[in-house]
C-alpha cells in the first residue's frame, strides 16, 4: 500500500533525507546543496527539514561514531545509503535536540521505521528499528577517540572496551555502493530516492 509523505514532521524529515543524501553522494556540504538546484520529491522545503539536515551534517562524525558501536560485522559505509542517512537523522533528533524540542525516542523511531519502508529496502525497517533500539538504551552516545601525542588516534578496539556488547549484527543488511563514478550514476541514485514510495505521518 502507497502512503503519501503530506503534512508535517514526517514529509519534513523525508525532505531532510533527500537533501542529506544529495550532499552525501556528490560529495557537498547541507549549505552547499541547500545553496543549488536541489531535488525534493514534494516541496516547499520545510523549515524543519533544513533544521534536521544542517544539525545532522553538523555532528556528522560524532553521529556516525555512535553508529559504528552498534553495528557488528557491518561497515557504515557497506550500509544502503538511504538507509545510513535515515538513521543518522534520527540520531541527531534523538540525541541532540534538547529543552523544549526534544522529542520521544519512540516516536521517532516509529517515523524512522515508517520512512525506511517507503524509501529503504525489503529489510530496512527491521534493520532501522534495531540499529535505533541500541541507540535509545544509550544514555549517551559514545565519544569519538581522542588525539593521543603526536596526531596519533586511539583505535576503535582501544575505544571500546567491548564493541560488540548489545550491537546490532547485520550481516544480513542488503549492500548498497555509495562512491559513484559519473554524475549520471548520481542522478539516478537520487531518481531512485525521489521516485520512491511515500509514507504518511504528524
Amino acid at each position: 500500500m502507497s502512503l503519501k509523505v503530506e503534512r508535517g514532521r514526517t514529509l519534513a524529515r523525508s525532505q531532510a533525507l533527500q537533501i542529506l543524501f544529495q550532499a552525501e553522494a556528490l560529495d557537498l556540504s547541507v549549505d552547499t546543496v541547500l545553496a543549488g538546484d536541489y531535488l525534493i520529491s514534494k516541496g516547499p522545503l520545510d523549515a524543519y527539514a533544513v533544521e534536521l539536515a544542517r544539525g545532522c551534517h553538523d555532528n556528522i562524525d560524532r553521529i556516525d561514531y555512535a553508529l559504528k558501536s552498534v553495528s557488528m560485522n557491518w561497515s557504515l559505509y557497506r550500509m544502503p545509503g538511504t538507509d545510513r542517512n535515515l538513521l543518522r537523522l534520527a540520531v541527531y533528533e534523538m540525541r541532540f535536540l534538547t529543552g523544549d524540542a526534544a522529542i520521544d525516542d519512540a516516536v521517532i523511531i516509529n517515523e524512522a521505521v515508517e520512512i525506511a519502508k517507503a524509501y529503504g529496502t525489503d529489510e530496512s525497517s527491521r534493520f532501522v528499528n534495531g540499529v535505533l533500539g541500541r541507540i535509545s538504551r544509550m544514555e549517551t552516545l559514545p565519544e569519538p577517540p581522542v588525539e593521543q601525542g603526536e596526531g596519533q588516534v586511539e583505535s576503535e578496539d582501544e575505544a571500546q572496551a567491548d564493541p560488540s556488547e548489545g550491537a546490532f549484527d547485520i550481516e544480513a543488511h542488503a549492500e548498497s555502493d555509495v562512491e559513484t563514478e559519473s554524475d549520471a550514476d548520481v542522478e539516478e541514485s537520487i531518481d531512485a530516492v525521489l521516485d520512491s514510495d511515500d509514507v504518511d505521518g504528524e
